[in-house]
């Protein structure tokens, strides 16, 4: 079996691809860096290490890579799989499109079999977000017959997968915990089910629990931690009044998750706790500017602060320490990060009310955006005492 896997990353590599070689694929990876592409063809296998007390490592074999700036290369490779996944951000999805749409039209000329394509991505409906994307490459007609025998569900992946400081560039360290849960009522029947990957009906219960809670709290952590000076997610979870509030801002959108999904509030609370332990592992070392990153993509409508923001106010729950974090966040000013650079850019020349405005999509007079502002405030003359 033959999986290509799109993103040779610290992600794919040490997640995705790892669980892929166990459950017996070969993995061709597909990326645009040459370096990383060149290395992965010459050495054909690389390690992958487990942050714990054991310090396991695993050696993955039977892999390679081909460059994914040569469409003609990723096509051929589409055509050839047994399934797709990726792991490359879900706002470089498009650029991706162009290479797997060309890939499935050569197998429908070539009468393929059935294909999965997974998107593994930290966003709702990925794989949904991928096929508007390969679709948008394909008439109406070739829609029609690929959708016959291609399908594209939609997955929730977690693993904390930290900027990595190894000798050996291929080397990837990953906590021990993860989970990946695929969308079975979007496959084909008689698809081939991979080990270490969990199967349910309703997805949107298990995206959104991993969304609201381990990116939620992760970012609040990296964006208190940020503000407090502190480098890493550990030496911010270290701090007791960073670590109150990220375990409050989770049992904010753990209330949400209980009323909308009907999750056992005791089994919830144990979800919690088993979060906050990952945060606090010892052998990770975890940058705040590497899990604070893209705060636009951070901030926007759909994703793990505003989301849960809004809905928590429409269900007339809390949502005071979302407020904070979601504050906190336009106060992260990493000037390695571009996108922090534009919204600290937008805070100068349009105001705070303006830019929540711009990047959150609350309106000016909603309350929770009253909320924002007088944090982002609060936040402010903290800085300046």
């Amino acid at each position: 079996m033959r999986a290509v896997h799109f993103g040779a990353g610290n992600i794919g590599r040490g997640f995705i691809g790892l669980i892929l070689s166990q459950a017996g694929y070969e993995v061709v990876f597909s990326d645009v860096n040459d370096t990383l592409v060149e290395q992965l063809q010459e050495k054909k296998a690389y390690t992958v290490s487990l942050a714990g007390e054991a310090g396991e490592k695993f050696h993955v074999t039977n892999v390679t890579a081909i460059n994914g700036k040569q469409q003609d290369s990723v096509a051929e490779a589409v055509a050839q799989a047994d399934l797709v996944t990726t792991a490359v951000g879900v706002n470089i999805l498009k650029h991706i499109a162009g290479g797997i749409a060309k890939g499935l039209e050569l197998r429908l000329e070539r009468g393929a079999a059935p294909l999965h394509v997974i998107a593994c991505e930290n966003a709702i409906g990925g794989s949904t977000q991928l096929k508007e994307h390969v679709y948008g490459h394909l008439n109406p007609e070739l829609q029609e017959k690929i959708g016959r025998s291609v399908a594209f569900p939609d997955a929730a992946v977690d693993r904390i997968v930290p900027i990595q400081h190894n000798a050996d560039p291929l080397e990837v360290t990953v906590e021990p915990f993860y989970e990946w849960v695929v969308d079975e009522s979007q496959m084909i029947e008689g698809f081939h089910r991979i080990p270490g990957v969990h199967y349910v009906d309703r997805l949107e219960p298990y995206i959104e629990r991993k969304l609201f809670t381990v990116n939620t709290g992760h970012c609040a952590a990296a964006y208190w931690g940020y503000l407090q000076g502190c480098a890493t997610i550990q030496e911010a979870m270290a701090n007791p009044d960073i670590a109150g509030k990220v375990r409050r801002v989770m049992e904010e959108t753990g209330a949400l998750l209980v009323r909308k999904y009907g999750f056992d509030p005791d089994e919830h609370e144990r979800y919690i706790h088993k979060i906050i332990t990952r945060f606090t592992n010892p052998y990770l070392s975890d940058e705040v500017t590497r899990v604070g990153r893209s705060p636009i993509r951070k901030l926007s409508p759909n994703d793990r602060l505003v989301r849960p923001a809004l809905q928590s106010y429409e269900l007339g729950l809390g949502y005071e320490h979302l407020a904070m974090a979601m504050a906190a966040g336009f106060r992260f000013d990493d000037a390695a990060d571009p996108e922090a650079a534009e919204i600290q850019s937008d805070l100068a020349s349009l105001g705070v009310s303006a830019t929540i405005v711009k990047y959150t999509s609350i309106p000016a007079d909603h309350p929770l955006h009253a909320a924002i502002l007088n944090e982002y405030e609060q936040l402010k003359k903290a800085a300046r005492s």
